[in-house]
């Protein structure tokens, strides 16, 4: 296991930071989740052109930015292939780190608070380092960091690499950090070179995209199952399952009894944080009756050893709640 890891557990880790509550990936979403008692602030790391990590999930920006409203950026929208995918759009790789911080922030979900739509910068991963350094010094908790490398492949093809510039911002960071990620050969080349906790991510269906490149037919599932498991313990700390391939639901929605993934991971040494957790009546599952609370602590009896909420403030009282019995 990692060093300097909090004993708090399970972990409430702030999705995208605070994000039922600020647009997602900023410094305001961060520390409202640090104030609300998250452990951990998940920080979605993408590239810029001159090769600074910016939080952002995607590196295709029209959706959490006031980029396509912005005339003198208009000819920089172009369609890229990312993933196997063709995406429209703007990209942090076609900016720099200066014209990225012109940007404005906005909501991504319709459904959501749209009131603070223009008022956040999208921060560099050394500005939410600095963030999570200074409110543990001044919460008196030690407030950890939870970086994603979104799309490894793609920015080592394009030259900009995630993976040495994030190693190198975290060298001195002093914080508790695990580092997640949805393919597998950049966690396994990370550990060669850092003892820090990795985090090998699950989809309910697919397949890594790395895997896919090389021609390796395994799916997410194979992974999830015993042998996979083992495989991943040779160079991860832990699984970053869909929830859903813990306690599944049918084509309908309607949950179904629980799988042994916990048991397995855990038999294999693996630590499990699932994700996601959210509150939205879009999301939460009708056998919840409306309570999120009720999915949390079937999850925290279930023996996940943390999860991702885009509401600390109810992930971390529904674990008090449980803790009390």
């Amino acid at each position: 296991m990692g060093k300097n890891l909090p004993v708090l557990h399970p972990i409430v880790i702030a999705h995208r930071g605070a994000s039922g509550y600020r647009p997602e990936h900023t410094l305001a979403s961060y520390e409202l989740a640090i104030g609300m008692g998250a452990d951990f602030i998940e920080p979605d790391l993408v590239a810029t052109r001159d090769g600074v990590l910016v939080a952002r999930h995607e590196n295709e920006i029209s959706e959490t930015t006031d980029v396509a409203a912005r005339p003198e950026f208009a000819a920089r929208k172009t369609v890229k292939r990312i993933d196997g995918r063709e995406v429209a759009g703007w990209f942090t790789e076609d900016f720099t780190l200066a014209e990225i911080k012109t940007l404005r922030a906005r909501e991504r979900l319709p459904f959501r608070d749209r009131s603070f739509d223009g008022r956040f910068e999208v921060p560099a991963f050394a500005e939410v380092l600095a963030l999570a350094r200074r409110q543990s010094a001044e919460t008196g908790r030690t407030i950890g960091v939870y970086p994603e490398t979104k799309h490894p492949s793609y920015f080592r093809s394009l030259g900009i690499p995630l993976e040495e510039p994030l190693l190198a911002e975290l060298r001195d960071a002093g914080l508790p950090v695990y580092i997640q990620s949805f393919e597998v050969e950049n966690l396994r080349e990370l550990r060669k070179v850092t003892d820090l906790p990795l985090i090998q991510l699950l989809e309910a269906a697919g397949q890594p995209w790395d895997f896919a490149v090389a021609g390796d037919a395994r799916t997410y599932q194979d992974l999830a199952a015993p042998a996979g498991l083992a495989e991943i313990a040779t160079y991860a700390d832990g699984i970053g399952p869909d929830k859903r391939m813990i306690v599944p639901a049918d084509p309908g929605g309607r949950l179904l009894p629980p799988t042994a993934l916990v048991a397995d991971a855990h038999r294999a040494g693996l630590l499990v944080h699932p994700w996601t957790f959210r509150s939205d009546g879009t999301f939460l599952a009708a056998e919840y009756g409306g309570e999120p609370e009720r999915e949390y602590e079937q999850f925290f009896t279930l023996g996940v050893d943390g999860l991702f909420s885009d509401f600390s403030d109810v992930a971390v009282g529904a674990r008090e709640r449980w803790r009390r019995g």
